[in-house]
């Protein structure tokens, strides 16, 4: 970046900006506004309440927006026609609410945006023309046919296509969507060598998930690589006369993806450069039929001249507005709401910037999640500080290319000169730390995909080869797998008991054996009741692999992880979870310390050994207490949940004095609880199964929404006729159901689970998903959870039951001793 201050060209005649700073000739009046955006935007929605305009909102409800928003048109900005059918109801119903423009500032609505403004006579931008501006392709073809500055292009979509750019272009060549934002996936390929490789990176990867845009089409297209200065270019233009520009300068992009590092307004380019920039946008404006709107256009001055890149039919994203308004004094969005609404612009004529304004773009080199950011108070006391705005904050994952293009936040500065602003940037850089870690393979976040409610979970980016290699192995091994001696070691209680809880704990073992009989298994019983006999009789016997279901050793769950120690010891091969995990899920506590330090979204809590221990005062009432070391909710009543500080006493009390356990106090979470029930142990074969939900709303007065023994093996009716358990949940959005699945995820790979297991999870009312705690051993009886989702995606009991015993199997084929017993603790 050239080190010079200098003033600006003037390009227009001498011409008043007054209503630049008014707003009086737009306050009261209605804007159609086509969707709010990300919560990035909310600077946008701000500035159009300060300035008096009436907010009409066509899309999905924000709640974030909502207190920007006068009236909402609710409708899917998807699906062009039912949004469409939404504003004429609108209109036609509230003929009061007299509408007079529409725009957008989000570049997935430009092209629906359009539609609005042919089908309802706004001032914008035509469909016929922002569909070919909007399109690349058809962008490069058009800017061809008008004999303005293009590369060589070409759209690609096969070996065919691909052999045809070898043969005729010059490398280095660019690939990239033909829509799109942000250079998502847009990649620099250096030799016909690289060519195949990075198409297929593009096309297997390009997905609305990463960037939204892509609802508009996902074809591909090739051009030849621009070498040259990189500049951005933003305009107000109505009438097809540009009434205001600003140009600014890029900084070298980190290639072979083309993201944006540094951005300096105004640009620092020679005057004759800036006048060609200037001649060759109004002269691409004015025959592509771009004659009103706010436009953000990118071009590349390079040896033979200036080259468009591409025009954005809405206003530049992120900083570009506080630059400008800062630079020049214009505001961009009251000049966009004008335009659209057909107040006359005066055309603008500045003499010299008042500023310099350097921008930063605060990246991370790898896809991970954000483990420190600090930022020294001593930032906002700087007067060349301008904004410091941070959407990552720590625990939030950052996908970096190839995986994703995403950034932290970004910075602006100002100077006298751009020497003066790239001095106060590097001062202020030094008061900003963050750090981004790597994803490990136990990390899930984002990498999750579900074909629907009722399939698997699986992780997207070894989809493919997980079902080649599933296939393969079933095709080999099921009917060896069925000549296997399988033991059950499990707690088997006399016929006649009482006990709901030891009924169940019987029926399990009975269940596995009857579906596995069937099978053709062998199958012995391994009675963990009678500790002695049943480690003499494993020691004895000839079993391959045992199905461990045991819950109890003398009568105790604290014992049952000894259980799977035992048949370490006897180096027999197990199923499920190996006894360090099986331990640590016990205590809650130390569960509750490890989500924590992983940033794994959990009740605020605290815990107390003894009645002497203090309790953190922020906690947040209700709070709920239970005994940390408990399973099957032993110790958990209507009474675990507590509104007061003498409540709180008399439940430690009942749990550390007289059940003799430590307690677990955390704030009460309010809402849906989630069951995820989890199958697998490496990354090649784990799934998340559909979701089960329980809702509490009908539960009658005086009884909290929360699982207590009684509900499970108490003879208490309430429980049962007034929580609903939706398998798989109804009306739950993919977003929240993908993110439930990806914690879920997290959750059982930092705690190192094998096999199969349980994650519960708490979602409040604003949507957030809290892990209450994994069960490493849950219950796999006929009607359970865990096989009552399997059996959603197909699987019987018996199937299920296989699965288990083919994934523990697959473990130990070809591994050493005792492998599972290191631990994969991130």
């Amino acid at each position: 970046m050239k080190k010079t201050a200098k003033k600006v060209i003037k390009f227009s005649k001498k011409i008043s900006n007054k209503v630049f700073s008014k707003n009086d000739k737009i306050a009261g009046r209605t804007v159609l506004l086509v969707s709010t955006g990300s919560i990035k935007k909310k600077f946008i929605l701000q500035r159009l309440k300060k300035s008096g305009v009436r907010l009409v909102v066509l899309g999905e409800k924000e709640s974030w927006a909502e207190p920007y928003v006068d009236r909402w048109i609710l409708a899917d900005n998807a699906k062009h026609s039912e949004a469409l059918r939404a504003v004429r109801e609108f209109i036609k119903n509230n003929p009061d609410e007299k509408i007079e423009g529409a725009l957008t500032f989000w570049e997935d609505d430009v092209l629906l945006t359009s539609k609005i403004v042919d089908k309802f006579g706004f001032i914008g931008i035509p469909y016929a023309v922002s569909s070919g501006v909007r399109n690349k392709q058809l962008f490069r073809d058009f800017c061809e046919e008008n004999e303005i500055a293009a590369p060589h292009h070409r759209a690609i979509d096969s070996e065919k296509d691909l052999d045809f750019v070898r043969d005729n272009f010059s490398f280095p060549v660019v690939i990239k969507p033909t829509f799109g934002s942000s250079s998502a996936f847009v990649i620099k390929v250096e030799d016909a060598g690289e060519l195949e490789s990075k198409f297929e990176y593009v096309k297997t990867s390009i997905s609305e998930q990463v960037e939204s845009a892509f609802s508009d089409g996902k074809q591909i297209m090739v051009e030849e690589y621009i070498d040259g200065s990189e500049v951005d270019v933003d305009l107000l233009v109505q009438n097809g006369i540009i009434k205001f520009f600003s140009i600014s300068d890029n900084s070298a992009t980190h290639e072979p993806f083309f993201i944006e590092t540094y951005r300096l307004t105004p640009s620092n380019l020679p005057d004759d450069d800036q006048e060609d920039i200037i001649a060759m946008v109004e002269e691409t404006l004015e025959k592509a039929g771009v004659c009103d709107g706010c436009i953000h256009f990118e071009a590349k001055v390079t040896r033979r001249g200036v080259v468009p890149i591409e025009a954005n039919l809405r206003m530049g994203g992120d900083e570009m507005y506080s630059s400008v308004k800062k630079v020049w004094g214009v505001d961009l969005i009251e000049g966009a709401v004008k335009i659209a609404m057909g107040v006359y612009v005066p055309k603008m004529k500045i003499e010299e910037a008042k500023e310099y304004v350097l921008a930063k773009t605060f990246l991370s080199d790898h896809s991970g999640v954000v483990v420190q950011l600090d930022i020294d108070p001593g930032i906002n006391k700087k007067d060349f500080v301008e904004e410091v705005k941070f959407f990552k904050k720590v625990g939030d994952t950052v996908m970096a290319p190839p995986e994703g293009y995403e950034y932290l936040g970004w910075m602006t500065v100002s100077g006298d000169n751009s020497s003066e602003a790239e001095e106060n940037m590097e001062e202020a850089e030094k008061l900003i730390e963050y750090e981004v870690a790597r994803f490990h393979s136990a990390s899930s976040i984002g990498k999750t995909l579900r074909k629907d409610h009722r399939s698997s979970s699986i992780l997207k980016t070894e989809a493919a080869k997980r079902v080649e290699k599933i296939e393969k192995i079933q095709k080999m091994s099921v009917k060896d797998q069925r000549n296997l001696h399988i033991g059950i070691a499990c707690n088997l209680y006399d016929k006649n008991e009482d006990e709901t809880l030891e009924k169940e704990l019987t029926t399990i073992g009975v269940n596995i054996q009857n579906a596995l009989k069937e099978r053709g298994y062998r199958i012995s019983f391994f009675d963990f009741n009678d500790v002695g006999k049943a480690f003499n009789d494993l020691k004895n016997s000839d079993v391959d692999l045992v199905f461990n279901v045991c819950e109890r050793i003398n009568n105790s769950s604290l014992l049952e992880p000894h259980v799977a120690s035992l048949l370490d010891v006897l180096e027999i091969p197990y199923t499920g979870s190996n006894p360090f995990t099986l331990s640590l899920c016990i205590d809650k506590i130390r569960v509750k310390k490890l989500l924590n330090y992983h940033k794994i979204p959990t009740p605020e809590w605290d815990y107390v050994y003894s009645l002497e221990d203090k309790v953190r005062e922020n906690l947040k009432y209700p709070l709920i207490v239970k005994p940390a070391n408990t399973d099957n909710s032993i110790g958990i009543t209507n009474n675990s949940v507590v509104t007061n500080k003498e409540q709180l006493k008399g439940q430690l009390e009942y749990v550390v004095k007289e059940m003799g356990r430590p307690a677990l106090i955390e704030e009460y979470i309010e809402g849906d609880e989630y069951d995820v029930s989890i199958i697998g142990s490496e990354e090649d074969d784990l799934r998340v199964l559909p979701l089960s939900r329980s809702v509490f709303d009908k539960m009658p007065e005086g009884y909290w929404h929360i699982y207590p023994f009684e509900s499970k093996y108490g003879e208490e009716e309430v429980y049962k006729k007034y929580i609903s358990v939706q398998r798989p949940p109804k009306n739950i959005s993919k977003k929240l159901e993908a993110v439930i699945s990806e914690i879920a995820l997290d959750t059982y790979n930092i705690l190192d689970c094998h096999d199969y297991g349980r994650v519960e999870i708490r979602v409040d009312k604003n949507g957030n998903p809290y892990v209450l705690e994994l069960n490493p051993n849950p219950t796999i009886n006929l009607t359970s959870c865990v096989p009552s989702v399997a059996k959603l995606t197909g699987m019987d009991y018996g199937d299920f039951l296989e699965e288990v015993i083919h994934m523990a199997i697959k473990r130990y084929k070809n591994r050493p001793p005792y492998y599972h017993l290191q631990a994969n603790l991130l």
